[in-house]
Parts: structure tokens; sequence; C-alpha cells
């Protein structure tokens, strides 16, 4: 039987630059990178597969890209990518949810978020019973903040079920005849 160790995801908390160190792309005396190959022009594909096989080595890639990403970074090879392949994963980085960052924030790790996932931590968090105190040491925002978003949450889980209690309830019996005004009472 083989069995199979996922080491859980490593996000890059605020601030965090130490990833760098790690990176394949660093030159050192025993490492000589030239860092222009990470910026080609678009005709040149050969330091272009350079740069993207050196990507293709490196540990922290996916920090990389996550970096470019959130920081708006547009130039060079960044994370194993092109400015062209890049530039839809931009466009979309506000909708990104991904629940390992989710889950990281819960657990009190200072992680970059996306306005998606800060709403995933918001519904996490009233599930879980965390206090709005909790709330918003997480996510950096007042306890007064922290309050309306619990209770927007509230609402929204209080309109959803009453949704689904009026999608769940059958229509009442008509006998093939059509209802009228009279059928349904006088408001008092």
């Amino acid at each position: 039987m083989t069995t199979t160790t996922i080491s859980p995801a490593r996000h890059r908390s605020l601030g965090d630059h130490t990833w760098q160190d790690q990176a394949v792309c660093q030159s050192t005396e025993h490492n000589p990178v030239d860092p222009d190959m990470f910026f080609p022009e678009p005709d040149e594909t050969a330091k272009i597969a350079a740069a993207k096989s050196l990507c293709g080595q490196c540990p922290v890639r996916r920090t990389c890209l996550d970096a470019a990403l959130e920081g708006g970074d547009t130039h060079g090879i960044r994370g194993g990518m092109t400015e062209e392949e890049r530039e839809p994963l931009h466009e979309n980085i506000a909708s990104r949810l991904d629940y390992s960052r989710v889950n990281a924030t819960v657990a009190g790790r200072d992680v970059h978020l996306t306005k998606a996932e800060r709403r995933a931590v918001v519904r996490a968090a009233y599930r879980h019973g965390l206090t709005e105190q909790r709330l918003a040491w997480l996510l950096k925002i007042s306890e007064e903040h922290a309050q309306k978003l619990y209770r927007e949450t509230r609402r929204a889980i209080r309109n959803r079920h009453l949704e689904q209690t009026t999608q769940d309830t059958p229509p009442p019996e008509t006998d093939g005849k059509q209802l009228g005004r009279d059928d349904f009472g006088t408001a008092a």
C-alpha cells in the first residue's frame, strides 16, 4: 500500500519577501543568473524558453506568481509565465477563491486575500463561531465593521433559508380552478 502525504499550502504572509531567497533566479557566486533573461522582448523566444525552464525548477514558483498577480506586476516573466500568459489571471484576480487561503486566514495567518476570499473568511468565521473581535483581528478591520459583516452574513443565511423553504412548499390545491381575489381573505 502506498501512502501519499500532501503538505498544506504555504501562502505568502503580508509583507513577507523571504521566499525570494529560495528562488532559483537569485544570482549567487555559484549560480550566476542574468536578470535580463526575465525581461525579454516578445520575439526573443530563446530567452523566454530559458527563463521559463529556470522557473520550472523553482520551489517558490507559485509564490512568485501570486506575488506578481497580487502586486499588479505586469512586466517580465514571473512564476513561469510571460506577461501575455498572466494577463487573464490579472483580470480575474479579484474573483479568485482559494479555500486553502481562507482556511489559513481563519487559522490566524496573515495571508493576502482577494475580495471573494475575504467574503469566504467572514462566512467561515461565522460558521465556526468566531467572535467579532477575532474576525476584526483576522481581516485587519474595526470591530464595528466586523459586526456589520456578521449582520450581513446572518441576513444572507436567513434569506437563503427562507428561499429554500418557499421553494420546498407546494402550491395550494386549486382543483384546476383559477384562484381569485376572494380566495385569499382580507387584510386586517
